[in-house]
């Protein structure tokens, strides 16, 4: 059986807090797009798929298919085509254009700008919603992924064993300013809190992770 880590305090959850949005000020997705419409697209290709390969896939994507209609009106094998090199390409193309079709159909072609309503939309659950409002509008929300899952789980933030659980865990304990912690954490599991070989030595939340010992090299 997995040792339970313990829970921070409320005062350490505050400190955690004001550590990330001092490192982490400015923090925004590494995402490369120029409109809403882009970033959801961005955002549903993401999963389970670096940032870095998306930003590879999408000027082609976004040339060929530049908004909503021409999505809508796609051939699916020409968008397999363009997006082959990204994981689970086959439902993504399928889903990439149901989600076109549904803002044309629902929404006169404009993306919802509204959490209800993006989840309505083919292949965009909470987490990818909860990303383009976070982005886009600067929305008080937390998504989470594995990054934020993981680094969460190692602060001692959260003991949930699903991504909604802890969204709701971590909304529930930083209360405001979700949407920079979001990309702070997403940041810092990228880069420092790593899943392999995680930067220990040097790092600045080193006195309030929980799980430290664990990760010796």
């Amino acid at each position: 059986m997995a040792k339970r880590i313990k829970q921070a305090t409320k005062t350490k959850i505050e400190e955690i807090k004001q550590l990330f949005l001092e490192h982490y000020p400015d923090s925004i997705t590494e995402l490369v797009y120029r409109n809403v419409y882009e970033l959801l697209v961005a955002v549903m290709l993401s999963a389970q798929c670096t940032d870095k390969r998306v930003n590879i896939i999408t000027p082609a994507l976004f040339e060929k298919y530049p908004d909503p209609v021409s999505l809508a009106n796609a051939n699916l094998d020409d968008v397999k085509a363009l997006i082959q090199s990204c994981s689970f390409f086959n439902n993504k193309a399928k889903n990439l254009i149901k989600m076109a079709q549904s803002v044309v159909e629902n929404y006169g072609g404009e993306i919802p700008l509204d959490r209800d309503e993006l989840v309505k939309l083919a292949g965009v659950g909470q987490k990818t919603a909860n990303v383009v409002m976070i982005e886009y509008t600067g929305a008080n929300l937390m998504a989470v992924d594995t990054h934020v899952y993981r680094v969460a789980h190692r602060l001692g933030l959260c003991d949930a064993s699903t991504a909604l659980k802890c969204e709701e865990q971590l909304t529930k304990k930083f209360k405001t300013d979700l949407h920079r912690l979001h990309q702070a954490m997403v940041l810092f599991g990228r880069y420092h809190c790593k899943a392999v070989k995680p930067e220990c030595n040097d790092c600045f939340m080193k006195p309030y992770c929980k799980t430290t010992e664990t990760f010796k090299v």
